[in-house]
């Protein structure tokens, strides 16, 4: 059996959290491989929506095994919050959780690492969400970080009061005082929790999992184009948001990766600093904002909107091997008459190119629309393919003639059952 793998496409939140969700059942295994509560899968089913940081999008379902990978960094504190939320929900996730003993752990004093070293770059800054993810892979590039398995380790404490001290080096340098207050209690309560959890070697099980013939699904977070290496550098992540980083944040070879299924919005959205070629800062882009709830899951920080950007799509798609497409709001866009699509940009130069230059920042990058009618019905009214609108199929038939992969799946509405599967697609 092999390893299918859900990315994102564009600057994350694009809708990996429910498409995981809708696809669990046919999956054994669901496994995080990087990322950390920086992350929000929303899911939303039986008028309940439900907000995943760090445990896999597969949880709600009893009878599949849920993996936290090894490249996943993972705040006890946070992840002890979630457990419980779910647990209130009715949720048992204790029996089909397993977290890697490799995985890094945030300390309190990551995040105020983090919040200091933000406050720091002034203008610059990156819009970091703060929660540690960006010095706690510092400390794991760095080879100074703990694990979840030190947990189990007799002298835990002494290795974390090691790593506190060079903290509190760093904090000293940027002017402030290391003050962790309750935090450090808080954070030493979340790890006696953690230990008595399953805490597994996960390549091993994911592995003899292969061996046996059991399907697996491994679940990304943010998106390509916030790669360490290849997305907006360096308004990026700390971490491969690429089928890539499945495999060092799970164990698993190239050889068994098989299905890459592309998470992309029918618009465009990000959040934090950072270009963005199509981005609207007039009613058009305020209007996206509204009708798609476009305010961070994790932050709450409003999304910047704009245009689909074709250009980036085909990158993150070469990048990933995408297999198959899933597109996500499509009926947030209900309401217009024309709709446009970036297919390529003028650079300063004067030059025409459907490829990322080297930097987005660069200014006087123009994006070049093409304009495709609206469909002005409800999307989410919808409940088999043949009954959408033509110029709604129009859209996705322009896109997969653009692009050269598949849409599979198409979402029109945040429900569970406001997913639509497209059989037997073929792109001309």
């Amino acid at each position: 059996m092999a390893v299918d793998i859900l990315i994102g496409l564009q600057w994350g939140d694009e809708g990996k959290g429910k498409i995981v969700d809708v696809l669990a059942p046919t999956y054994d295994i669901v496994a995080r491989f990087q990322g950390g509560p920086n992350a929000g899968h929303t899911l939303e089913f039986e008028g309940t929506k439900h907000v995943l940081h760090q445990i896999p999008s597969g949880i709600f379902h009893p009878s599949i095994q849920n993996i936290i990978g090894n490249g996943v960094v993972l705040d006890p504190i946070v992840f002890r919050i979630e457990m419980q939320k779910l647990q209130d929900r009715g949720v048992d996730a204790t029996q089909n959780l397993f977290i890697s003993k490799k995985a890094a752990l945030i300390l309190p004093s990551h995040k105020l690492l983090d919040k200091v070293s933000e406050e720091a770059l002034g203008k610059g800054k990156i819009g970091s969400t703060l929660k540690g993810i960006g010095p706690t892979y510092q400390d794991k590039i760095g080879r100074v970080g703990l694990r979840v398995g030190d947990i189990l380790a007799d002298d835990f404490k002494e290795r974390y009061e090691k790593l506190l001290d060079r903290h509190r080096k760093t904090v000293e340098f940027y002017g402030h005082t290391l003050e962790l207050g309750e935090q450090e209690q808080a954070f030493f309560d979340a790890v006696d929790y953690l230990r008595t959890l399953k805490l597994v070697d996960s390549e091993y099980m994911i592995n003899n999992a292969l061996k046996n013939g059991k399907r697996i699904l491994a679940e990304g977070a943010q998106g390509s184009l916030l790669d360490v290496d290849f997305g907006t550098y360096p308004y990026v992540t700390s971490s491969t948001t690429l089928v890539a980083g499945a495999c060092t944040g799970l164990g698993v070879a190239p050889r068994h990766i098989g299905e890459v299924y592309g998470i992309f919005k029918a618009y465009c959205t990000r959040v934090g600093s950072g270009p963005f070629p199509t981005e609207l800062l007039d009613e058009v882009g305020e209007q996206i904002r509204q009708a798609g709830r476009e305010f961070g899951s994790t932050t709450g920080r409003p999304r910047r909107c704009g245009w689909v950007d074709l250009p980036s799509l085909k990158y993150s798609i070469m990048l990933n091997g995408v297999t198959q497409l899933n597109m996500m709001k499509a009926d947030v866009l209900t309401d217009f008459d024309v709709i446009k699509v970036c297919t390529h940009y003028r650079l300063p130069s004067g030059e025409i190119t459907d490829q990322l230059p080297h930097s987005l920042e660069e200014e006087g990058i123009e994006p070049i629309y093409q304009e495709l009618p609206g469909w002005r019905v409800d999307l989410n009214q919808i409940e088999a393919v043949e009954a959408l609108p033509e110029a709604f199929n129009k859209y996705m038939s322009f896109l997969e003639e653009q692009l050269q992969v598949p849409i599979t799946i198409a979402s029109v509405g945040p429900d569970r059952k406001s997913t639509l599967r497209r059989e037997n697609v073929k792109v001309v």
